[in-house]
């Protein structure tokens, strides 16, 4: 039985085989993994030592603007039920206390189910001149008290919820 004078392991045998670039990309991780292990080496033998205090380096504050208070950041392209554009201040807005009253009049009147949502939703637009959507109503009591189901601690009573 006659031997191969090269096994597929060899490292001139795979430099034959490998273009230069390959080659090169292989070297690469080579020195990465002996980096990567040097530096473990270094972590290990540094516990072993006591720990070295570092400097607190005081960084001088970033220049901080002043928001007036009630005035959110705007984080989309729509303006919340309650809110408008101020100028002086492009990436916050500002509280309208005429609409946000009306709004928390409104949410309470629908937690207590003393009318619907559409109902208030028809209120809010008649005292505010701005609408707002059923849904939307919906969506903004159900972040702030939770769904209705669990607000009331009652499973719906709707044919289509059975």
């Amino acid at each position: 039985m006659a031997r191969s004078p090269q096994r597929p392991g060899n490292a001139t045998y795979l430099k034959k085989l490998l273009k230069p670039y390959q080659m090169k990309n292989m070297q690469q991780r080579q020195e990465q993994k002996e980096k990567a292990q040097r530096k473990a080496n270094n972590l290990l033998n540094n516990q072993n030592e006591s720990p070295k205090k570092l400097e607190s380096i005081e960084k001088p504050p970033k220049e901080m603007k002043l928001v007036p208070d009630g005035y959110i950041r705007r984080v989309t392209s729509t303006i919340p039920f309650g809110y408008e554009i101020d100028e002086n201040t492009p990436n916050y807005l500002k509280p309208i206390e005429e609409e946000l009253d009306a709004l928390s009049f409104a949410e309470s009147m629908i937690v207590n189910e003393e009318c619907s949502l559409q109902e208030a939703c028809d209120w809010l637009e008649y005292k505010t001149g701005r609408k707002l959507s059923t849904p939307g109503l919906k969506k903004h009591i159900d972040k702030k008290y939770g769904p209705r189901d669990k607000r009331l601690g009652e499973k719906p009573s709707s044919l289509l919820a059975r």
